[in-house]
């Protein structure tokens, strides 16, 4: 039994996602025995970006309006520069993260995507990092960004990018590890 045994977990994301920052966190939340579930707005396969083009496509498993946040034990944002962007211009994702935010389950945001953070409006003097590039939209959203491979405010891991997952990952587990299930 691993660490996340009994624990569900989402992962929201779009067209886009950094390929190793959706696949390597997803890897590591199965390795710790939870449930994983690809969320998206769009209906059937997700496109990664690695690196420089294209590259794997990714199954969803549930449709983000069948999907309910209640249903989960914490969430994961992965980051690349379409990603976050093309989610945080769409209401649906922005409720869905807002209401893990809303039922203090942990979320976790790597790269680029704390920017759809900044859409919940609930960033206001919470620690975080991410992609340099998004520093100041952060700061101005209200947040305490600093330049760290993994920065963790209780319950909200996040990390800068690629070279940060290992990091991330061992934040990520030991945060969502945390989270009391209903029996």
């Amino acid at each position: 039994m691993g660490k996340l045994s009994h624990k569900r977990i989402a992962i929201l994301s779009d067209h886009g996602f950094e390929q190793s920052e959706l696949t390597e966190p997803k890897n590591a939340l199965h390795e710790a025995g939870a449930l994983v579930h690809i969320v998206s707005p769009q209906k059937d396969k997700i496109k990664a970006w690695n690196e420089d083009n294209w590259g794997i496509e990714v199954k969803v498993d549930i449709h983000l309006t069948d999907a309910k946040a209640d249903d989960y034990d914490a969430l994961l944002i992965p980051g690349g520069v379409m990603n976050p962007d093309f989610m945080r211009k769409n209401q649906d994702c922005v409720a869905f993260v807002k209401a893990f935010f809303d039922a203090q389950k942990p979320v976790a945001a790597i790269c680029h995507g704390p920017q759809l953070l900044i859409e919940t409006g609930l960033l206001e003097g919470r620690k975080i990092t991410s992609y340099p590039s998004i520093k100041t939209d952060l700061i101005n959203a209200g947040a305490l960004w600093e330049d760290s491979e993994v920065v963790v405010d209780e319950g909200l891991v996040t990390s800068r990018s690629p070279e940060d997952i290992p990091a991330f990952n061992r934040s990520m587990i030991e945060e969502f590890a945390g989270v009391q299930t209903e029996a």
